[in-house]
């Protein structure tokens, strides 16, 4: 075998020939050794398709892993996979492949020899050094903000929206940038000189890929094992599990047509079989369209509200529909219905809408210090929603409390007060929580329209 003092870190890790004797010891067996080698051979005579295939693969399977073990969902969303899937092929196997291979073997044509040189040597390599971290500057300070970055929030963006907007993406980073080239930095800075200072060409992309798999599962058993939840950070290069996290629930609302009347229907009463059916073909019966709905189970009780809307002369046949219980679920439910107005098409826009998302362990008064800051802030509800998560397996992780919606306000918050109170709050109860302007949903104030 090659003495490990003439050869690269990475060479010594990955190229070191296993005896039969050294694969007994190591668990791997002769089929083990064979196969480890087979991949090598792979990975050093077709170093492109390598890095491209395991690249996609490996953030195919991160997004799967997201979703049934942190997300807990029942059914795969297999359209998020396959769009993160190709990101991870053609992106990460790529465009970064590109980059790290034949763009910097050109600018650092000693690059490849200075990986495989000993630590002796390597130290005394003074322009070798150099290069070594010019090429983590030029990765973790040019390629991440300038390109990385602003490809991946705008794959985030049509990922989570019915209507990407490249645009919004990018200012969405750009409002995140110091949170995320820091987060960026504390793992990919070491992460990267190794693979600079120790990877063959050839194993430089295997490497990226591997340490974001490892970071991933890492950030899991975090975020399912810990007291403190994860904060507001999107690790790269790779789509991480917090990343997918925060764009699980994007929030939405109702527009209610002026045109038409509407009405809030609510009905609790004891649990059976048919409630809904019976509110439904109520409404149906009546001539009234569902649009937004929310029914629950809790205890022996259940709860109905939705909003219904009709053309203005079937309004008072709806109400009358749903009064009389009709139908035999819903006798002993009380049925109560309020008519909405409508806003005038006029009626001015606010000047400041927000998505807000917060996960972190349940305890009291959580939501109350939540909604304590809109409130000082001047934000007012349009919608808000709160889950309690399923108690984990192990009485030694807590359980989780989420809440999503949105905010608004008609003047122009101080944008640096909100952030500084959402910081506090994520500190003082170890949560994660992210306000998100809607920049569709705002109108900026100027001096012109004041």
């Amino acid at each position: 075998s090659p003495s490990p003092n003439r050869c690269g870190f990475g060479s010594a890790v990955l190229f070191i020939q296993v005896s039969s004797s050294d694969s007994a010891r190591l668990g791997l067996g002769e089929g083990g050794a064979a196969g480890m080698a087979a991949i090598l051979r792979l990975a050093k005579t077709s170093p492109f398709a390598f890095g491209f295939f395991y690249s996609g693969i490996k953030t195919g399977s991160c997004d799967l892993m997201v979703q049934k073990v942190i997300e807990k969902r029942e059914e795969v969303d297999w359209r998020r996979t396959l769009t993160f899937a190709a990101f991870g092929f053609f992106y990460l196997g790529g465009v970064q492949y590109g980059l790290y291979v034949p763009l910097f073997s050109r600018m650092f044509p000693n690059a490849g020899a200075f990986a495989t040189k000993p630590i002796s040597e390597k130290i005394r390599d003074l322009p070798g050094i150099r290069n070594l971290f010019a090429q983590v500057f030029l990765d973790q300070c040019v390629h991440h903000p300038l390109l990385y970055f602003p490809v991946f929030y705008v794959l985030k963006d049509a990922v989570t929206n019915d209507k990407p907007d490249p645009v919004r993406a990018v200012r969405q980073f750009a409002g995140n940038f110091n949170e995320d080239m820091v987060a960026l930095w504390k793992v990919w800075v070491p992460s990267t000189f190794i693979n600079f200072a120790f990877m063959p060409m050839y194993l430089r992309i295997p490497w990226v890929a591997t340490t974001s798999l490892l970071w991933t599962c890492i950030l899991s058993t975090m975020r399912g094992g810990s007291d403190k939840v994860p904060t507001n950070e999107i690790i790269g290069p790779h789509p991480d599990a917090h990343s997918f996290e925060l764009m699980m629930r994007p929030a939405s609302y109702t527009a209610l047509d002026p045109l038409r009347s509407h009405v809030l229907v609510t009905v609790h009463g004891p649990d059976r079989a048919g409630i809904v059916a019976g509110v439904s073909r109520s409404v149906y019966d009546a001539g009234g369209n569902l649009t937004t709905g929310k029914m629950i189970k809790l205890g022996g009780e259940f709860a109905v509200m939705m909003h219904v809307d009709c053309e203005p002369e079937q309004l008072a046949a709806l109400r009358e529909n749903l009064h009389a219980k009709k139908y035999t679920a819903l006798e002993g439910c009380d049925v109560q219905t309020r008519q909405v107005v409508a806003l005038n098409e006029g009626a001015p826009l606010p000047a400041y809408s927000a998505h807000v998302r917060l996960t972190g362990p349940d305890q009291p008064g959580l939501l109350m210090r939540l909604t304590e800051v809109f409130a000082k802030h001047g934000l007012n509800v349009e919608t808000l929603q709160t889950e309690q998560h399923m108690m984990p397996r192990s009485g030694s992780k807590p359980r989780l409390f989420s809440v999503s919606g949105i905010v608004s306000s008609q003047l122009e918050p101080d944008a640096d007060a909100i952030d500084a109170s959402i910081r506090q709050l994520r500190e003082s109860l170890s949560v994660t929580c992210v306000l998100e302007r809607d920049e569709q949903k705002s109108v900026r104030r100027t001096s012109s329209n004041i």
